[in-house]
C-alpha cells in the first residue's frame, strides 16, 4: 500500500482520482504547505462480520488467569488501614 501526499491546490483538480486511489486501498494525505492536515479514506458500509466462537479451541491457559500478587496484596491491605 502507498501513500500519496497531495497540496489542498492541487487536490482541488484531482478529486475524483484521488478519491479512486483512497477507494483502491491508497493512503492518501492531504497537505497545506507541505504539512499534513487531512486524510482521505474510503467508506466502509459494511461492519466486519462478527463470528462467535471464532477463537474457541485455540486459545488455551491453566487455571486463573487472574493471580494474585503476594506483595500487592500484602501492599494493599497495609494502605486500607491507614
Amino acid at each position: 500500500m502507498s501513500t500519496t501526499l497531495v497540496n489542498t491546490h492541487e487536490a482541488k483538480s484531482r478529486l475524483s482520482e484521488l478519491i479512486r486511489l483512497a477507494e483502491a486501498g491508497e493512503t492518501v494525505i492531504l497537505a497545506r504547505g507541505g504539512k499534513p492536515v487531512a486524510r482521505i479514506v474510503a467508506w466502509r458500509t459494511d461492519p466486519p462480520e462478527r463470528r462467535p466462537g471464532a477463537w474457541r479451541g485455540q486459545v488455551q491457559f491453566d487455571g486463573d488467569i487472574v493471580i494474585s500478587d503476594p506483595d500487592t496484596v500484602e501492599v494493599f491491605d497495609e494502605s486500607a488501614l491507614r
